[in-house]
């Protein structure tokens, strides 16, 4: 069986970025997380078409510059998400299955260790980031963070099945063990990034059709 061989030559702030790693998994990881996330509701936003925050017209200019570009306090609520829920638990869940796996290796190993992802880690990262998505947009109840779950799970596990498996292996096949953290990190910003501009948009569509029944009834 072939072993990745590790670069010579790294840039020099992914070769900082992987010693913080090394030596501070969680916090390193949380603070990346926190980023992303923060930056993922902004992108999110703009491909969603959503409207910017509303903002006073004696509200400083520079205020104005940040509702323009979508810098709301959603985008600070899902930093804080990141850094204080998914990071941990993400760290958790596979500390836990790294654990299970340890000594194992061969062909067997590697598709245990990702049918386990698949069927076990991905569904509770999945109910948590729609559960807390639910509250950051505004459910105040656990009927309405319930309806939102049961209404994205099975769409959002769907295309976590035939995404996250490819890029599984990829890695797996092609990088070196030490680049498998950022490259899964930037994935799940690609697909949480899909997954929040979806979301957004059926609020968007949902809100259009109450405006429009609203004027019917008028």
């Amino acid at each position: 069986m072939s072993t990745a061989v590790a670069p010579r030559k790294l840039n020099p702030l992914l070769a900082a970025y992987l010693r913080n790693l090394s030596t501070n998994p969680l916090r390193t990881k949380a603070i990346t997380t926190a980023f992303l996330q923060f930056f993922q509701e902004i992108l999110a936003s703009h491909l969603a078409g959503a409207p910017p925050p509303r903002v006073s017209k004696d509200a400083p200019f520079l205020v104005h510059v940040f509702a323009r570009a979508q810098v709301s306090s959603k985008a600070f609520k899902m930093a804080a998400y990141g850094f204080l829920i998914s990071a941990p638990m993400s760290h958790t869940l596979i500390n836990a299955l790294t654990r299970v796996f340890a000594g194992k290796s061969g062909l067997t190993a590697r598709v245990g260790m990702l049918l386990a992802s698949q069927l076990v880690v991905a569904p509770i990262q999945i109910f948590a980031f729609l559960s807390c998505m639910a509250i950051i947009n505004g459910a105040t109840s656990v009927d309405q963070v319930a309806k939102t779950v049961k209404a994205g799970f099975g769409k959002v596990i769907r295309i976590t099945w035939m995404t996250s498996p490819v890029y599984t292996v990829f890695a797996q096949q092609f990088l070196p063990t030490e680049l498998w953290v950022p490259f899964f990190t930037f994935m799940q910003f690609l697909t949480g990034t899909y997954f929040n501009t979806k979301i957004k948009r059926m609020q968007i569509e949902a809100e259009a059709k109450k405006k429009e029944k609203e004027t019917k009834k008028d």
